[in-house]
């Protein structure tokens, strides 16, 4: 299937996006924009057609983001929760947060931070979940390796708490 554009890339800069599956059959695109934040869209026909794509609160400095639908029907994101304006940070830090209805993210986990300054960074995540229910993420480490977390979205030792108004909360690490 081929769709025409969803976007005028004049009012939201918006590339590489990734799909999420609702329960309801709904599908939801999101991605990264040069406005320093992530975009939404949905379908509810299989793709055919999308809502106007929408700035999300979730902050990211225009880096590659990837994210799964769970068995269990949640939603797992893997991306940088900064912007580019972000002295020291960008891409020096890389984020998991899981959301029940893609709109509302709670912040999960952070697998990598970077010292203020440093500028290498962690980029291009990617997410699948296998049939065991783990989760497995890769991504460039430092631009000079690819690293893999294997992560347990079940586990009683995550603790999340909600992200309001695209602030990461300080008590998850």
């Amino acid at each position: 299937m081929v769709t025409g554009p969803l976007h005028d890339p004049k009012a939201i800069g918006a590339i590489q996006p990734t799909i999420l599956q609702h329960r309801d059959g709904r599908l939801q695109a999101i991605g990264r924009t040069q406005q320093n934040k992530m975009f939404t869209t949905e379908s509810s026909d299989g793709g055919w057609r999308w809502t106007p794509l929408a700035l999300t609160d979730i902050p990211n400095p225009n880096s590659g983001i990837d994210a799964v639908t769970l068995r269990d029907g949640r939603h797992l994101l893997v991306y940088n929760h900064t912007v580019r304006e972000d002295p020291g940070k960008g891409r020096g830090i890389l984020h998991v947060a899981i959301s029940n209805d893609g709109k509302q993210w709670h912040a999960m986990n952070i697998l990598e931070e970077e010292p203020t300054g440093s500028h290498s960074g962690f980029s291009y995540p990617a997410v699948i979940q296998t049939s065991d229910g783990l989760v497995h993420i890769t991504y460039t480490w430092k631009r000079q390796r690819i690293r893999h977390i294997v992560l347990d979205p079940n586990s009683p030792r995550i603790e999340t708490q909600p992200i309001v108004d695209g602030r990461w909360p300080a008590s998850v690490k």
